[in-house]
């Protein structure tokens, strides 16, 4: 891991008036660009040449500038430094480039440590528990006695999951060497969208900040959800759990509540573990027919399904007077932090 002195050095560099927001052209940038435009910035966008010409067709999610790389692991850490970038890490930013992630020299929106506790099963199970949140029960493959879910490491949207009910039924299905097997809970899938920010007053305080809800999706993860015509037409159905889309939610007004605690909770908690959690991140829960919450995943990061709400959502109009996106309210955060001298607060 970089050190943080180092990033800090590196920001010293920078000219504030001047910053520009960059991001792999995958996931949710879009949705990143778009909302850096609304907030009068400059974006760089780091893209594949096969892929420019899908993001030139949409004039204002497109990012100002772009550079060409050949593989996304190649972060181009030099020209980033030079164009004053901060970097806005999604989920095909974790999932490309992997470790290093965790060493590139360029500035990087949030607390880069929170994405190493996202990756590690076992930090992420730590954090979880140390947020008091109700946790599906987990497995070794030689105690599976009911419906599990077995997940594949890294932010895959899903690709690999499968459902097992016994240890024959796991050496059957799973081959690779690398897994966490969970007790399959079933409920609706609920992924409310948070914000939190560090030098924000106002809102939910948390930690003498502010935690805001930006929205709420679940999502359509490929033939699970239609699984139940094909039964009904006679046909057997291996559930397949590949993201392919997102659906918007709404909750009870008095379930709000609930998520706002367990949201201020994982806040608390990455301060005691990790140093904070400042900017985006989603907590993936399944929600029971008694409505208790049962949370299964962490993303310490903007989410996909923030992409539905480009224009705002059914909760950030109750905050803002303008249409809010997540991806907005991350510039309007680097916008404010620099003109307050407090980058060292959201960015590491």
């Amino acid at each position: 891991m970089i050190p943080r002195s180092k990033i800090l050095d590196i920001l010293k560099g920078y000219d504030k008036r001047r910053i520009k927001i960059a991001s792999i052209c995958s996931h949710s940038s879009l949705q990143i660009f778009h909302g850096a435009r609304e907030e009068g910035m400059k974006t760089v966008g780091i893209c594949l040449e096969q892929y420019k010409k899908t993001y030139d067709s949409f004039p204002y999610g497109k990012p100002h500038e772009y550079i060409i790389v050949d593989s996304y692991r190649d972060i181009p850490e030099k020209e980033l430094v030079e164009d004053d970038a901060i970097i806005v890490p999604h989920g095909s930013f974790v999932e490309y480039t992997g470790k290093k992630l965790e060493e590139a020299a360029v500035p990087m929106f949030g607390n880069r440590m929170s994405l190493v506790w996202e990756g590690n099963r076992d930090k992420l199970f730590e954090w979880m528990r140390d947020s008091d949140l109700r946790v599906p029960k987990l497995f070794t493959p030689e105690t599976i006695d009911r419906p599990c879910i077995v997940k594949l490491p890294g932010a895959k949207g899903g690709k690999g999951y499968t459902i097992v009910n016994s240890p024959e039924d796991f050496r059957k299905k799973v081959k690779e060497e690398k897994f966490v097997i969970q007790e399959y809970i079933s409920g609706v899938r609920v992924y409310p969208h948070y914000f939190f920010s560090p030098i924000a007053k106002g809102g939910y305080e948390v930690r003498g900040g502010s935690l805001e809800l930006m929205s709420i999706d679940k999502r359509l993860e490929s033939n699970i959800d239609e699984s139940y015509r094909a039964t009904l037409a006679g046909v057997k159905v291996e559930p397949s759990f590949t993201v392919i889309g997102n659906e918007p939610i709404t909750l009870r007004e008095s379930l709000v509540r609930t998520i706002m605690e367990m949201g201020a909770n994982v806040v608390e908690s990455s301060y005691r573990l990790f140093g904070g959690l400042p900017g985006p991140f989603c907590v993936e829960m399944i929600c029971t027919e008694d409505l208790k919450f049962y949370v299964f995943e962490i993303s310490a990061r903007i989410v996909a399904g923030t992409n539905l709400y480009p224009l705002g959502s059914p909760y950030t109009c109750y905050s803002y007077r303008e249409p809010m996106s997540t991806g907005r309210r991350i510039a309007r955060e680097i916008k404010r932090a620099a003109k307050l001298n407090k980058l060292d607060r959201v960015v590491y």
